[in-house]
Formats: C-alpha cells, sequence, structure tokens
C-alpha cells in the first residue's frame, strides 16, 4: 500500500520528532528530600516513657505484692 502525501509528511515530521529526541540523556531521577516526623522526639520519648515506666511500675508492684 503506498502512503498518502499527507501520511508521509506526518511520518516525517513524527522521523524528526524522534531525532531529537534521541540525542537527549534520560532525565535525572531527583532524590527524595527525607519526610519530617509529624510527632517530635521529646514527645515520643515521653511517650515511651511514661508507657514502659508505668508497665516496670505494675510489673514491680504485682512482683513485691507477692512478698
Amino acid at each position: 500500500m503506498v502512503q498518502t502525501p499527507q501520511q508521509r509528511r506526518a511520518n516525517e515530521a513524527f522521523a524528526k520528532k524522534q531525532e531529537v529526541k534521541r540525542g537527549k540523556p534520560e532525565p535525572v531521577i531527583q532524590k527524595k528530600v527525607p519526610q519530617k516526623s509529624p510527632i517530635s522526639k521529646f514527645w515520643l520519648f515521653a511517650l515511651i516513657f511514661v508507657v514502659c515506666g508505668g508497665l516496670i511500675a505494675e510489673l514491680l508492684r504485682i512482683i513485691s505484692g507477692y512478698f
């Protein structure tokens, strides 16, 4: 099947665009910026202290109740 003049022009334009793209390097992948935690370290440690401290205090109370 023979190309029509309109198809030939479209194919030539497409080939030119592809030729321009061949010489360009692929885009560089940007490094991700580390995401900031929504809770500060102080409050995180305070929460851990309260929870773990409460558990340890309960264990000591239970153990001391046996003696």
